[in-house]
């Protein structure tokens, strides 16, 4: 899962990034109009997360902006501005969802998981691989009924590699899948995140392998358990 948060206030979207990274989705954020304008049109998210004071604009008219270009993703607001009237012009304008500054985190990642499970462009199915299953939406992978315990990096080569399941993919591709805008990788990132997933996975009948295309990347497949 990959989310887009426009929020001004540098702290905030600290607290926000760890939330979201902690959750096992992706999170590019930024904290203008101009910016947010130029990620939701050139990357597919799958949730929005829009402050609506923000330094260049109201976020009202970026909201506006993304519905007249036929997007259907989910929308969330987060503003301090609390009024029913507020309230009614964010959700008239596209929003799918208004919370209030300040709110509890606990909330914010409920009313995210729920925007994420209500729409059916964007919640994908659970992805599966032998004995292994993997939910996007909530970042669990389980091996049979056992939950693995997984770092945000290790969910997000989880959901790539299961998604190409019996194919093999690109090393660019998991490196761009663990970037986020403005995020630098070190050279051996995806190698170390690989082998750390691997090392969860040893002990448990799977009935699935990672292999290491040399050269190339690497190659989910399904073996008999």
């Amino acid at each position: 899962m990959r989310l887009l948060l426009v929020e001004d206030n540098p702290r905030l979207r600290e607290l926000l990034t760890e939330s979201v990274h902690g959750a096992g989705w992706r999170l590019d954020a930024f904290g203008t109009i101009e910016e947010g304008q130029e990620a939701s049109a050139t990357t597919a998210y799958d949730l929005l997360l829009i402050d609506l004071g923000l330094p260049d604009g109201d976020g009202l008219d970026l909201i506006r902006d993304i519905r007249q270009r036929a997007v259907q993703t989910p929308i969330l607001v987060l503003t301090a501005r609390g009024a029913i009237d507020e309230r009614i012009a964010g959700l008239d304008a596209g929003a799918d969802d208004y919370l209030v500054k300040p709110f509890n985190h606990g909330e914010f990642l409920a009313r995210c998981r729920a925007l994420l499970r209500r729409a059916p462009d964007t919640a994908p199915p659970i992805l599966v691989a032998g004995r292994l299953s993997f939910d996007p939406a909530s970042g669990v992978l389980a091996c049979g009924e056992t939950e693995l315990a997984l770092t945000p990096r290790e969910r997000t080569i989880v959901e790539v590699l299961m998604r190409d399941v019996g194919r093999v993919t690109p090393k660019r591709k998991l490196e761009h899948a663990l970037s986020e805008f403005g995020d630098e990788l070190s050279t051996n990132a995806v190698e170390l995140s690989v082998s750390r997933l691997r090392k969860k996975l040893e002990g448990q009948v799977t009935g699935a392998a990672i292999e290491t295309i040399r050269g190339v990347g690497y190659l989910l497949r399904e073996v008999e358990p």
